[in-house]
């Protein structure tokens, strides 16, 4: 089996749950839920960092990457997570350039919480649909003026392109794409193993 290779981006001050519910999600997916602990998942989930250090995520979690911006490999999947760190990290331009050239080379790119903020800046939205955490809805549609801005949705779909709303809706994401690749049966069976709610209703839930 080609498993999918994820690529989660992490950096300081990274929401903790932003990347590590996709992580879940993809990590525990399984083709075969009775052959569960003998087959791997179909996803190979990567952390990638800016340098290959620890990176202290919201709550000072320390978490540790697998590959560097420069050391990377291709990617089938990238997952920009959110946190109070973005508002550094969209300042930082080789990040944004990392984003920007592996946003527009991987087949399904998504994001997570104010991560869509840099995928705004990486101007990888405009003219399209997206979403961001509810606190931040204003100040998207203030800095990104191109990008339609969705607020009642939890989950918003534009093609290849996948954005969530804040936090926990990144599983709710990472479901979306396993539900898109291996079917909806795969995808329910993921979240019942998470003992997660499969989402039925796509409207934002706060």
């Amino acid at each position: 089996m080609t498993r999918r290779k994820v690529g989660i981006l992490i950096f300081t001050d990274v929401e903790v749950l932003d990347f590590c519910g996709p992580f879940e999600v993809f990590s525990v997916t399984r083709l075969n839920e009775d052959r569960r602990q003998e087959e791997p998942s179909p996803y190979e989930p990567l952390l990638i960092a800016e340098q290959k250090e620890p990176v202290a995520a919201t709550g000072g979690m320390k978490v540790i990457p697998d590959y560097s911006l420069d050391d990377c490999p291709p990617l089938d999947v990238l997952v920009v997570p959110g946190g109070w760190g973005t508002r550094r990290a969209m300042n930082n331009d080789q990040l944004i350039a990392w984003v920007a050239e592996r946003g527009r080379q991987v087949t399904t790119l998504t994001s997570v919480c104010t991560g869509s903020l840099l995928l705004g800046k990486a101007g990888l939205l405009d003219g399209k649909r997206a979403t961001t955490h509810w606190r931040v809805l204003d100040e998207m549609r203030r800095l990104f003026p191109a990008v339609s801005v969705i607020d009642d949705q939890h989950v918003v779909e534009e093609g290849d392109l996948i954005t969530s709303a804040g936090i926990s809706a990144g599983i709710d994401m990472a479901l979306r794409v396993v539900a898109r690749h291996h079917g909806e049966s795969v995808a329910q069976a993921t979240a019942r193993h998470m003992e997660y709610p499969f989402a039925k209703d796509n409207r934002r839930r706060v």
